[in-house]
């Protein structure tokens, strides 16, 4: 193609059919003629390449992460860490075994499973023949696992990151690349002793990571759509009623009636008829109430649900939780998969003047029932019940990374429990040896990476980094064979056997 750039210049005569041109008539020439077309585009492809490699290109170039992405710092990430460990601990204290699935699906797995949040799915180009999307949550993917493996029993967790094309609310957690923390259970059990147990794990979780006061609230699909039905909803407006019911968290009582009139297409009274149900809560007092009401009580599927749910409070009343649980009718869950028994938790502001009521800072867990999702992907239909919930760790860690910056809290970002120093010059082989025996001995140890650093440089490193202890070495402890080992906070020194330093090490940490 090198023929091509005096003509990309425009710095030359050029020969054409015979006839000297000039740069701009040779290239409306060159342009017409149809078996140079395709070396015309050549070059246009060739220019957006070359500009970023100018001055100009790298001074347009933004450098930042994508909307709805983040960067994390050491001390973030050390808070989110502790989130983590908190959770997993968690799941595997209650028996959970741990899965991995692949970040992208089939897009047609993933479609038909989310209702209106469908058109939040990430799809990939074409690559080889497969359509393909990034995963909107961990729940379908497990699905899809179960049934392609014939799994029919199994209690497992599932930590991993999702997308969706949503828009983000930084501020508030609400990211388009997030971490789920997913815990579920599969497999035919009596009623509502798995759903109970994922409640006392979001308790506990909540309970543990201190972010104030919580409360979980809870809902059937079953007596949702049995409301719907008294209500005069068809059954074909079900999904997208809940869906519509769902933002009652959100939006006020007229602003949902409005998107059911004039987007959903139900008439003012049937609207009013739902508002009636969905703007109750309460506990078991509300069960019955419901239980007594002349139209729900005549429904089946409302029925089945009462039943469940009085009988899931009284094994909440066992766990000792039933304080933090709360019966709320405008709970839906705008996702289809759900079948029986729905859950949330949210974080709850403390009181202040302006307000009579704790107000809620959005959902920090979520989940239920999905009896059929299984069945969608088993050639046969077979059908496995599971039930889950999934902790946001993002709104979570928004909530704990404010904590922090308004307390002020120190956090360390290294679990270093002691630093090999020394006053002496010229000790760096000494340093080396002490430091790889206190690493075989499985002792977080550092050092710094300078041959003769001054001690005073090497205390203030721990004093910086929060590192507990120092182990500093001399000519005099390397003739005693001992160590000195400094206690930073205290100051405190005392002479070691160089054999006990390890052992040593562990005790102090651990007392």
């Amino acid at each position: 193609m090198n023929w091509l750039r005096p003509l990309a210049a425009g710095g030359c005569r050029v020969t054409f059919g015979g006839q000297h041109l000039t740069p701009s008539w040779a290239r409306r020439a060159f342009a017409a003629h149809p078996q140079n077309q395709v070396a015309e585009g050549v070059v246009k492809l060739q220019q957006p390449k070359a500009q970023l490699g100018t001055d100009e290109g790298k001074k347009n170039f933004i450098l930042k992460p994508p909307k709805g992405t983040r960067d994390y710092s050491p001390k973030q990430m050390a808070i989110r860490e502790r989130v983590f460990n908190t959770i997993i601990s968690c799941f595997k204290r209650h028996g959970a075994e741990v899965i991995d699935t692949p970040v992208f699906e089939l897009k047609e797995t993933l479609m038909g499973k989310y209702g209106e949040d469908s058109k939040l799915i990430y799809d990939l180009k074409d690559q080889g023949g497969e359509l393909l999307s990034l995963r909107y949550d961990l729940t379908v993917p497990f699905a899809r696992y179960l049934a392609m493996n014939k799994i029919t029993n199994i209690k497992r967790y599932h930590i991993a990151k999702v997308y969706r094309r949503d828009n983000p609310a930084m501020t508030r957690g609400r990211y388009r690349e997030f971490y789920q923390c997913d815990f579920d259970i599969a497999g035919h059990f009596d009623p509502m002793i798995p759903d109970a147990e994922c409640l006392k794990i979001v308790h506990e979780i909540l309970s543990v990571l201190q972010l104030g006061d919580f409360l979980i609230k809870v809902n059937d699909r079953r007596i949702l759509n049995g409301v719907f039905a008294v209500c005069g909803i068809p059954d074909s407006l079900f999904h997208s009623t809940c869906s519509t019911v769902d933002k009652l968290n959100k939006a006020t009582w007229e602003d949902v009636k409005n998107e059911m009139v004039g987007e959903k297409g139900l008439s003012p009274e049937a609207a009013d008829r739902i508002g009636e149900y969905v703007r109750l809560h309460g506990g078991l007092g509300l069960i019955e109430q419901l239980d007594q009401d002349p139209k729900l009580s005549q429904n089946k599927l409302a029925r089945e649900g009462l039943g469940d749910m009085k009988l899931l409070f009284e094994y909440l009343t066992l766990f000792g939780i039933a304080d933090k649980i709360s019966f709320d009718l405008s709970l839906a869950r705008g996702l289809d998969y759900y079948t029986g028994v729905i859950y949330e938790a949210v974080v709850l502001q403390p009181l202040n003047a302006h307000r009579e009521e704790p107000v809620s800072m959005g959902s920090v867990a979520g989940g239920g029932r999905y009896d059929k999702l299984v069945g969608m992907f088993d050639p046969k239909g077979r059908k496995v019940p599971c039930v889950g919930v999934s902790i946001g760790i993002e709104r979570l860690f928004s909530i704990m990374e404010q904590e922090v910056e308004a307390s002020k809290e120190k956090i360390r970002t290294t679990e270093t429990q002691v630093l090999v120093a020394t006053p002496q010059k010229n000790f760096l082989d000494v340093k080396l040896k002490l430091i790889s025996e206190l690493w075989d001995s499985g002792i977080k140890a550092e050092m710094l990476y300078k041959k003769n650093p001054k001690l005073l440089n090497q205390l203030q490193y721990c004093e910086d980094t929060g590192i507990p202890l120092t182990a500093i070495i001399g000519e005099q402890e390397l003739k005693d064979g001992v160590v000195k080992l400094r206690v930073v906070a205290s100051r405190e020194e005392v002479n070691i056997p160089r054999e006990k330093l390890a052992e040593e090490i562990r005790r102090r940490l651990e007392s």
